[in-house]
């Protein structure tokens, strides 16, 4: 038998995205959002409020990046998504974040998480707060790469957010190879 919870916002995995921006004064902000994931090849699409230091900022500046919140940061990466931006400006250094300017959008790198998609904007609708960005590159550090030249996600180990029990949980364990187990139905 199921139980039946109602619509809720409720998936698994369910990410846990570290956006981060430039000021008008270029000071590097970031933010905590679970609500998104890719819409398009080089689109991704993430609900993010109107209210937001972030929103104000990737509006102004028409770029952001997104990195993997990680296990190793967990704490900073819950501290930015529980503080305000508005409320309190040096929150990025405050979380222990250190910022490098990505090279292909007006958006800063955050140097302790090792992963990141750099996006300039092509949307943001207020109304449904669906902010849309255009993948740009993608980026990571030496140290999450596996022989292969590929992000390891054991190496990474990417958080997710379960929203029924307010938890965040790593990632990383295979179970399977994609494109390949399927095939012995067949």
């Amino acid at each position: 038998m199921r139980k039946n919870f109602g619509a809720k916002p409720v998936c698994y995995p369910m990410p846990v995205y570290i956006i981060a921006t430039y000021g008008a004064d270029g000071t590097p902000n970031a933010m905590n959002a679970a609500w998104g994931g890719i819409s398009e090849d080089t689109e991704i699409s993430i609900c993010v409020s109107a209210d937001h230091k972030t929103t104000e900022n990737i509006l102004a500046r028409k770029a952001f990046t997104i990195s993997m919140a990680t296990a190793e940061h967990m704490a900073a990466c819950d501290y930015v998504g529980i503080v305000s931006g508005s409320k309190e400006p040096g929150k990025f250094a405050k979380a222990g974040f250190h910022a490098t300017a990505s090279a292909f959008v007006d958006a800063p790198l955050i140097n302790e998480l090792p992963m990141a998609i750099e996006c300039r904007l092509i949307s943001y609708d207020p109304e449904s707060c669906r902010l849309v960005g255009e993948i740009v590159n993608v980026c990571a550090d030496e140290s999450i790469l596996g022989e292969n030249g590929k992000v390891d996600p054991k190496k990474l180990r990417p958080i997710t957010y379960d929203p029924m029990n307010h938890e965040y949980l790593v990632l990383g364990e295979k179970v399977g190879n994609a494109f390949k187990d399927g095939l012995t139905l067949k």
